[in-house]
């Protein structure tokens, strides 16, 4: 998974928020996308975060080899910690990341792409930075 050019995050100031992005499927096989997880800031450590940790998709997502689709992610409890800390981060401008975890049609092959999304110019813009197989041993 690669990012295209631009990102929508929407306002978690109301009791729902709502983020968007759009991702490009580089594989030669249809990509599914399972689950996420959001965290301000930029990784410290060149790790991905705990399967525990990650949001199931409310909806299958299936990105086709070579093309678009948007990935959609809701946070719904304004009272949760992780809303609070990413509502902040959010409307202070600073950088978020998102890993995405998603595998093959069969629920194999699963990776984790992180995403770094960064206001610039009034606008937020995505970028993909690091990939990590989960099932198998990765290539660092």
């Amino acid at each position: 998974m690669t990012a295209t050019e631009w990102a929508t995050v929407a306002s978690l100031a109301t009791a729902v928020g709502t983020l968007v992005i759009s991702v490009r499927n580089v594989g030669t096989g249809l990509a599914v996308l399972q689950g996420w997880q959001l965290l301000p800031g930029l990784p410290a450590e060149r790790s991905h975060p705990s399967l525990a940790d990650f949001t199931s998709q409310i909806r299958d997502i299936y990105v086709a080899p070579g093309d678009s689709e948007l990935w959609l992610g809701a946070l719904s409890d304004p009272a949760a910690a992780r809303f609070t800390a990413l509502a902040a981060a959010i409307e202070a401008g600073e950088d978020v990341t998102l890993s995405l975890l998603y595998g093959d049609f069969e629920g194999g092959q699963r990776v984790i792409s992180q995403f770094v999304l960064r206001r610039s110019d009034g606008r937020w813009l995505s970028t993909s930075g690091r990939h990590f197989n989960v099932d198998q041993p990765g290539a660092r």
